[in-house]
């Protein structure tokens, strides 16, 4: 089938761990289970068939090298888990906008306006040669994931959001109605992590209901040391991924109880870990508590990546079937903010028949 030409935007964390990741299973044996992979054959496409052919970025210290040397610089605090060989792709600056807070300026190595001028996105895409755009802007990114969102519809390339910023799943439907007009598939918003905060909450509020208990409040508290985290310190640049993760947790229940989702602290120390709080508390039979208290603690950026992998080859095959507009089977198993919001357990049997040829989308 060839190879899927991957061009991203944000060469962060996200970013080098799903390139790291691409040679770490390269010889994967698709007739095995293979720890850490939730397909290692995502219908025709093996891991090893990801190309990754550009990215966009504002961190003057990554721009103009290639992306395989580029994954390396400061402030990325990822870990290597793998060797990544030369890759002859290289950074372009891309458009600031809102994708630089004022406080991250100096973390993110800004370049100057007036030293290095931005490409034109739709241009470079084509240039490049791209099939498949990830978003991986910080967030808060709303007019800079809109600006790549147009430059993938102009350069007929497809297009997955993995931060909250709400293209695939907006709520007038504009951005969802120019992407099936135009013929190219999108998948969104918000990345879910392949275990993580938001798919480990909604497995305990779901067998709580499941199990007759009624709940009365939950919470999630996440801190990290990332530059994820430090971005989200303003109250500002998080309000929508408050929401994209809060609807992922509540769209589950048949009611409404007092909840509290989101980031909550940066610890500069921690680097790329994670650690996760979870509270949930209700009623089981005969009105008696109980509460359930959990502690997740991951490496943030390769569980992102975990699933990214998998939607980039589920955009491919949508391009290959010529299906236009959001995959609503990925979008519900793979993001927090979706089109439309499907239990776990069902959003991935839909995957797998979307796979499979038996859903159109």
């Amino acid at each position: 089938m060839g190879k899927i030409k991957v061009a991203i935007a944000g060469l962060g964390n996200c970013a080098s761990a799903l390139i790291q990741g691409r040679y770490y299973y390269e010889d994967a044996d698709p007739n095995e289970i293979v720890p850490g992979l939730m397909h290692v054959k995502f219908g025709p496409y093996h891991i090893s068939d990801l190309e990754f052919v550009g990215a966009f970025e504002v961190n003057k210290l990554k721009i103009g090298k290639k992306i395989s040397d580029a994954i390396w610089q400061p402030p990325n605090v990822v870990k290597k888990f793998a060797d990544v060989p030369p890759i002859d792709a290289y950074v372009y600056p891309g458009p600031i906008s809102d994708g630089v807070a004022p406080h991250m300026r100096k973390s993110f190595r800004c370049y100057d306006p007036e030293e290095i001028k931005p490409v034109d996105v739709a241009d470079t895409l084509k240039e490049i040669g791209a099939d498949v755009l990830v978003n991986f802007l910080p967030v808060g990114s709303e007019e800079g994931s809109r600006i790549y969102a147009q430059g993938a519809l102009d350069a007929s390339v497809a297009f997955a959001n993995g931060i909250p910023t709400f293209i695939v799943s907006d709520p007038e439907g504009v951005w969802p109605k120019k992407f099936e007009e135009k013929g190219i598939p999108i998948a969104g918003d918000d990345i879910k992590s392949q275990l993580g905060a938001t798919i480990l909450h909604r497995t305990l509020v779901k067998l709580a209901l499941d199990r007759g208990i009624e709940l009365d409040e939950t919470y999630q508290l996440n801190i990290g040391g990332n530059t994820d985290f430090e971005n989200m310190k303003y109250e500002e640049r998080l309000k929508t991924k408050r929401v994209s993760k809060t609807q992922a947790v509540t769209s589950l229940l048949p009611y409404d109880i007092p909840t509290r989702i989101g980031p909550s602290d940066y610890v500069p120390f921690l680097r790329d870990k994670k650690i996760c709080y979870l509270w949930l508390k209700g009623r089981k039979f005969g009105d008696q508590p109980v509460t359930i208290e959990a502690k997740l603690s991951v490496e943030d950026s390769p569980n992102s990546a975990g699933v990214m992998i998998d939607v980039i080859r589920a955009l491919k095959i949508a391009l290959d079937r010529k299906i236009a507009g959001p995959l609503i089977s990925m979008s519900a198993y793979a993001f927090k903010h979706p089109p439309k919001q499907f239990p776990d357990f069902e959003a991935r049997q839909m995957v797998e028949e979307f796979i499979q040829g038996k859903r159109e989308r």
